[in-house]
């Protein structure tokens, strides 16, 4: 709703950019401090997050430009926009795709590093709709309830119309979700390497999928009536299911014999 904070000449900081800074300054801290309390070596995390952060900027910007190609084609400036055209499923697989390539250049066990991280993913990503709520991006449907919300002038939401902040609903399920995963840590044992991981990823696809029905920017793409967030979520969250029901009664199987 206060996307702009201050300016210095040209260079304007926006409060989005601002909760997503804090928010992966606060998930590379968490990460630290978990891993050595773990006995992980972390003398790689600095540049394995870096990596993840990079590759999943370029995989939201790529999701997001498939998914409004014909806009982009018309008006290749939209893609350029630091403050809009981000797509979180886009940021999670490039992240993903980019934390592999990393580990098997480096000869590290990829679904460990993943379970080390993956719950200061969701605390990232509580800050960062934080920030969604301020710019106004990702905002939800009209309503008539308490809960809603009047964006002013400026911001990337509709002004003057009581909207339902689904940024702040997502910001909440993504810090509970940390929460839930670092308690699966805490109090689970014999914990197979990336169930974690796994569990986040099918997490998120329900909350997804369902935060989406409530979504007011309709212009991500979509097919019969479903967008891409959730066409995505329906595919990850059913692999990751029959995963968590598949790898402990592989890995009860390999420890019977």
């Amino acid at each position: 709703m206060y996307n702009d904070l201050f300016s210095i000449g040209p260079f304007t900081v926006h409060t989005y950019g601002l909760f997503v800074a804090i928010g992966i300054i606060a998930a590379f801290l968490v990460t630290e401090r978990r891993g050595k309390k773990m006995g992980i070596d972390v003398s790689r995390l600095d540049s394995l997050a870096i990596t993840f952060v990079i590759a999943g900027f370029i995989g939201s910007k790529l999701l997001y430009t498939l998914t409004r190609i014909k806009d982009i084609m018309a008006d290749p400036s939209l893609v350029l926009s630091l403050s809009d055209g981000w797509v979180v499923w886009g940021g999670i697989i490039g992240g993903l795709i980019g934390g592999y390539i990393y580990c098997r250049t480096h000869k590290m066990n990829f679904w460990k590093q993943v379970d080390l991280i993956i719950p200061s993913v969701a605390l990232a990503q509580g800050f960062g709709r934080i920030g969604c709520f301020f710019a106004g991006c990702c905002y939800g449907v009209e309503t008539t309830s308490v809960l809603g919300v009047v964006f002013p002038e400026g911001s990337l939401a509709p002004a003057g119309i009581r909207l339902l902040p689904t940024q702040l609903i997502c910001s909440v399920f993504d810090f509970a979700l940390f929460f839930v995963l670092i308690y699966l840590v805490r109090k689970k044992k014999n914990i197979f390497e990336g169930e974690v991981g796994i569990w986040y990823l099918a997490a998120y696809s329900f909350g997804r999928f369902v935060i989406e029905f409530f979504r007011g920017d309709l212009i991500r793409g979509g097919i019969n009536g479903l967008s891409t967030s959730q066409i995505i979520s329906l595919i990850m969250g059913t692999v990751c299911i029959g995963l968590l029901v598949y790898l402990p009664k592989r890995q009860k199987k390999l420890q019977n014999k």
